[in-house]
């Protein structure tokens, strides 16, 4: 009698190293990818964060009984709206700060000059620095190009490349909320194991719910936090307060980099409009005392420890999405980050080639057939023999 040849799984060892050099290779060469293909990359990837913040909306319009084509379309219209809003809030006022800016030159040089007095060695450099700023712009007041005023104005005025790039990320976000359901459906059942279908499953519900929470609750600090700027703006004479307001919660989603840019901004728009160092000044004072406050007891207290993120992991990821994308990479920079740790933390740090290719590394390990003792002795009768 011989036993049934127990079967094991072992990991191949050929087949792990070449999947990681090619693991290796690929994230070497993402980078340079997905900067030269920005024109694809950047308006997908963008379109699929805003996708996924937008799913939960989603999923409770179905559970109201909304079809899925249906309320993919509201959607999409409401984040429609909140762009066009934003658009004409921050667009229109600054294109008139910016044509004003010429005929402001002498008022910040005044403002400035007491503080200049101080550092006279850089005096020569800082009145260069404002000659050449006020003299570049000078020569194009001639032409005077009138802002967009919405959405539609802005895509009928751009490049034929830029408006393909928006229809594409909107066609991108309604399909991808359209069919959620259905790519959720394939993506667990289509795993060859239970565990794999769950761990599936936990994946992409924790991705939805880390990413929404943190942009749906970073959202509601940032326009509080724009509000009360734009009030205090207004109550201390601050033109276009509005404009000041959205571009401090537009930058507020950039962390550490964007609260210091719009406080540089505000200090320009304050030297640019009063007469007083100290009162030009106040501005971006206000922005900073009420980032402090946001920053250190507001975002603490609302987002809690469960978003709480490595500000190194955040610093390293706005400096390479920066470089990757510019501007509109480092806006995207921290959802992105939340995406991949969830996406790592559920696959596991110590398997993530088993976690993508479920076992694909794996095969059976078949030990040679062995015989049962009680017939490994030739001198052992077998039964039934006679005695």
């Amino acid at each position: 009698m011989v036993d049934a040849p127990t079967e094991e799984l072992r990991r191949d060892r050929l087949l792990a190293a070449l999947t990681l050099i090619a693991g290796v290779g690929l994230v070497l060469a993402l980078p340079f990818a997905l900067q030269a293909g920005a024109r694809f990359f950047l308006p997908l990837t963008a379109a699929i964060v805003i996708a996924i913040a937008l799913v939960p909306l989603l999923e409770w319009q179905e559970r109201h009984r909304v079809p899925a084509p249906l309320a993919a379309f509201f959607c999409v219209m409401l984040f429609l709206i909140v762009a066009n809003g934003a658009l004409a809030s921050i667009v229109v006022p600054a294109w008139g700060w910016a044509q004003i800016l010429p005929d402001r030159i002498d008022r910040v040089q005044q403002n400035v000059a007491p503080l200049i007095d101080f550092y006279a060695s850089l005096e020569k450099f800082v009145n260069g620095l404002i000659a050449n700023v006020a003299t570049a712009p000078a020569k194009q007041t001639a032409t005077s190009v009138a802002p967009p005023q919405s959405l539609l104005d802005l895509v009928t005025t751009s490049a034929p490349s830029a408006l393909l790039e928006m229809f594409f990320a909107i066609l991108v976000i309604y399909f991808f909320l359209a069919g959620w359901t259905n790519l959720r459906r394939a993506a667990i059942t289509g795993r060859s194991s239970f565990g794999g279908a769950m761990a599936t499953a936990r994946v992409i519900q924790n991705v939805v719910d880390d990413t929404s929470a943190y942009l749906g609750t970073i959202t509601l600090i940032n326009l509080m936090l724009g509000v009360i700027v734009a009030l205090a703006l207004w109550y201390i004479g601050m033109p276009t307060p509005l404009m000041w307001g959205g571009i401090v919660a537009l930058l507020n989603y950039v962390p550490y980099l964007g609260p210091i840019f719009a406080a540089l901004l505000l200090a320009l728009g304050g030297l640019m409009t009063f007469t007083d160092i100290w009162w030009a000044l106040l501005p971006a004072a206000i922005m900073v005392g009420a980032h402090l406050v946001e920053a250190n007891v507001i975002t603490p207290l609302v987002v809690g420890h469960r978003l709480t993120i490595n500000p190194l992991m955040i610093l390293i990821t706005l400096s390479f999405w920066g470089w990757v994308w510019g501007t509109p990479g480092a806006l995207l920079a921290v959802p992105l980050l939340i995406i991949i740790q969830t996406v790592l933390k559920g696959a596991g740090k110590p398997d993530i080639a088993g976690f993508l290719f479920e076992h694909g590394t794996l095969v059976q390990d078949v030990p040679p057939p062995q015989r049962n003792a009680g017939n490994a002795n030739s001198g052992v009768d077998s039964p039934g023999a006679a005695p």
